[in-house]
């Protein structure tokens, strides 16, 4: 009996692993329908023969074990930079996609306890369970939505353009039920009734994709508007020693004001990474002054990702912020991030852990403290004048919480990818941009150090890019406006309604196998 659990439970975790593969950069998305149907199958059969809860809980835990541990490998690179982190690189490896996998767990659980019989209601409910609990996983504590089912098709423009109106969550809910359709035909063949549902399913995947050639040909009329200044969107390729050797930052300055080979005769916006001069607080910047006199000028502003600090009664908070300036440095505004990377950029139980020599990797002080509200700035100075929505990193895997106003023009998204090294982290990363754009039907100009800088257009196509490994800019000077997306109004009060839907949807054919 133990030697049969040891290979089912090897099984799922090899399903899981093949499953990674449909990913990004890879997209292989046809495995899925091997992948989320052979586990589907699984589960169908093991609940006929036995009631073990725990045996269910490790079998979706298995599946989930192997699904994380071959796609966020990458997290544990981050740990390599400081010697302090070392001895974690073995345990985050297992650690995180063990907690991760847990979620999955609780899918096969919840699906025994329903235990339906019916092969359609079973395939809806399995689909309802495991996009439910992909959203849980997306929210609960500081929420880490990284890899959903979903983003299989991130190369498939016109298929995931129904994002536009579903969101992220409501669209991998979906795409669960397509790639378990498989196990509609083959249960079902003789039963007309149970087979509508796997063509009503195809069906609706033909539709996504007609919408999205529609909804890309009525983007293409739009005449684009050419700005009266334009943004240069920086790439850049600097080692992550200066975090941790006596890096002088007048080099790195240097070598990012020739990258942006500044011309006084334009109106020009430079967008640099995120934390790319972590010595250097926001109010300080304007001591390096000098070094900017010869290549800026009065047509020049500067989006900038710096540290920040500010006193309260003694106690120093500090903050990883998004800086806007003038060209003589000068603070236009600025936005203080909110969602924060644990260990990254703060260390729980800080008070305990800093007395074993451990602090947050990406700061030379403290903890950053989380900032209160993102708010979208304006920039009105001079001839310069629009809005943005500012994130910073990872802010932009979050879908459905990034803004509840969406009067602003485009957004502005600064990383540092080089803690991730070579690995798939900094390509599934910037794939996630894409459905943000999507979503929010707007523009999305993003400026990375170690990874890909990009402008995407509202359809998520790549207008242009800097590549991985890379230095260099790209210039955004026009663009088109579409109306508000309906997932923009809304946000994911839409993945409740497609919910609601699917619990229609099964009581409907639960009610007709009765009859």
């Amino acid at each position: 009996m133990k030697t049969k659990l040891y290979i089912e439970i090897l099984f799922l975790i090899i399903l899981g692993a093949v499953t990674s593969l449909s990913l990004p950069p890879l997209n292989f998305f046809i495995v899925n329908f091997f992948t989320f149907t052979s586990f589907y199958l699984f589960l169908v059969k093991k609940s006929e023969q036995h009631k073990n809860f725990f045996i269910f809980f490790l079998y979706g835990w298995s599946f989930g074990f192997g699904y994380f541990v071959t796609n966020l490998y990458w997290i544990s690179i981050s740990l390599t930079f400081d010697q302090n982190y070392k001895f974690l690189i073995p345990l985050t490896v297992f650690l995180i996609p063990a907690f991760l996998a847990i979620f999955y767990g609780f899918v096969s659980c919840l699906f025994r306890i329903f235990k339906p019989r019916s092969k359609v209601v079973s395939f809806l409910i399995f689909s309802l369970i495991f996009g439910a609990i992909e959203f849980v996983r997306g929210s609960i504590l500081t929420g880490f939505p990284w890899n959903l089912i979903a983003y299989s098709f991130s190369n498939f423009l016109e298929f995931i353009s129904i994002i536009s109106i579903l969101g992220t969550y409501a669209f991998n809910l979906f795409c669960i039920s397509l790639f378990t359709m498989p196990s509609i035909f083959l249960t079902s063949h003789k039963n007309k009734k149970n087979l509508s549902i796997g063509i009503l399913t195809l069906t609706i995947a033909l539709s996504f994709y007609v919408y999205g050639v529609l909804y890309k040909a009525k983007f293409d009329k739009i005449a684009a508007k050419t700005n009266e200044f334009k943004i240069r969107i920086i790439g850049s390729n600097i080692s992550l020693d200066r975090f941790y050797l006596d890096v002088d930052p007048v080099s790195v300055i240097k070598e990012l004001i020739n990258v942006s080979n500044p011309n006084n005769k334009e109106k020009m916006i430079f967008v640099w990474p995120e934390g790319i001069l972590p010595k250097i607080p926001q109010d300080e910047l304007v001591e390096y002054s000098s070094l900017f006199d010869n290549r800026f000028n009065e047509n020049h502003l500067l989006i900038i990702g710096t540290n920040n600090y500010l006193d309260n009664n003694g106690t120093r908070k500090y903050f990883n912020t998004l800086s806007i300036y003038d060209n003589k440095l000068r603070v236009l505004n600025s936005y203080n991030k909110i969602n924060l990377v644990p260990f990254g950029e703060f260390l729980p139980l800080e008070n305990l852990l800093r007395k074993f020599g451990l602090k947050s990797l990406t700061n030379n002080y403290h903890s950053f403290t989380k900032g209160s509200k993102r708010n979208i700035i304006k920039i009105s100075k001079d001839n310069f004048s629009f809005k943005i929505l500012p994130l910073i990193c990872y802010e932009i895997i979050y879908s459905g919480k990034l803004f509840n106003n969406s009067d602003f023009d485009l957004i502005v998204n600064l990383s540092e990818d080089g803690w991730f090294g070579k690995s798939l982290g900094p390509k599934q990363h910037f794939d996630h941009s894409i459905f943000r754009a999507i979503e929010s039907g707007k523009y999305i100009i993003r400026s990375s150090n170690n990874g890909i800088a990009g402008i995407i257009n509202p359809l998520g196509f790549v207008e242009q890019r800097v590549n991985f490994g890379k230095s260099g800019y790209i210039d955004f000077k026009a663009m088109k406006k579409i109306q508000p997306t309906i997932f923009s109004l809304y946000g994911n009060k839409i993945f409740l309604l497609v919910i609601l839907m699917y619990i229609v949807m099964i009581f409907l054919f639960n009610k007709i196998k009765h009859e």
